[in-house]
């Protein structure tokens, strides 16, 4: 059985050793690493086919979101872990509970835990989302700072509109998108949320690195935009760099946090950091 990370507002106990999709990853490669059988020309059976009996070249593309609903968009490969992935979703009470209440995806409980607990959100506050699409935590942040609040989100892919969110599809790294969100919330803000991740390409140390990347980034961007009294919130994955960027954060913030909301599975190395009160100098 896989150890899972402990995490309490001391510290983190690490004790991760693979993650569920890594697991499914290697079932599924020890699925399809079997011997080659020859057969004779003509005879070869057609394996390729679903439950049903339907080749799979002839099924319908279809992809699915991070809500679980199935949409046309390819071809994907069908893989014991994305079967998983499925049942998964299909059961999973926080994805009952988005479909319910209007929330794009899980990921909105996570957020408003981390206020319950923390409390950062106030009426009328400006707030930044970073890598908001779907755009679940912009739909909380609207909710939280009502209508005399300002929230901004910002994300290279694309969004579909909010009411409440004025939307930037644009590089926050780039100047352009920092002068487009200046005009919308101006240079200083309230609150900074991001839940970034890097698209995962299955090699841990490189999954990792680019995750940790985009945290600086969002660290950085922090530090330039928010007010004194100013709220951080971001997502950081357990590994290599996970030690220093808390320590750097320490250094920064008069008040630094580290949660593991309910709403985050239990064997993701996903933790959420909430700063306060940007240090001066």
């Amino acid at each position: 059985m896989a150890k899972t990370a402990q995490v309490t507002d001391a510290g983190i106990v690490q004790g991760h050793e693979s993650t569920a999709h890594e697991r499914d990853r290697d079932s599924t490669i020890q699925s399809v690493a079997r011997p080659r059988v020859r057969h004779a020309p003509g005879t070869r059976p057609d394996r390729l086919r679903d439950t049903t009996g339907t080749r799979l070249r002839d099924r319908p593309p279809v992809s699915c979101d991070n809500v679980g609903w199935i949409r046309s968009t390819g071809y994907p490969a069908i893989t014991i872990s994305s079967n998983r992935w499925l049942s998964r979703q299909s059961s999973d009470p926080y994805v009952k509970q988005a479909r319910s209440q209007g929330y794009r995806a899980r990921a909105a409980f996570k957020l408003i835990e981390l206020d319950q607990r923390d409390h950062f959100f106030k009426p009328g506050q400006r707030v930044v989302d970073l890598g908001a699409a779907p755009g679940s935590w912009s739909q909380v942040a609207v909710e939280k700072t009502g209508p005399a609040g300002r929230v901004a989100a910002l994300d290279i892919l694309p969004m579909d509109p909010i009411d409440g969110v004025e939307f930037i599809q644009d590089d926050f790294r780039e100047a352009g998108a920092l002068e487009r969100l200046e005009a919308l919330v101006g240079e200083r803000v309230d609150l900074v949320l991001s839940d970034m991740a890097p698209n995962i390409s299955g090699i841990a140390v490189s999954d990792q690195a680019r995750g940790m990347h985009l945290a600086e980034l969002a660290l950085e961007f922090a530090l330039e935009r928010l007010e004194p009294n100013g709220v951080f919130v971001v997502k950081l994955f357990q590994g290599e760099g996970f030690d220093d960027y808390v320590r750097s954060a320490r250094s920064r913030f008069s008040t630094v946090r580290l949660r593991k909301p309910d709403a985050s599975r239990k064997q993701s190395r996903e933790v959420y950091l909430v700063a306060g009160s940007r240090r001066s100098g």
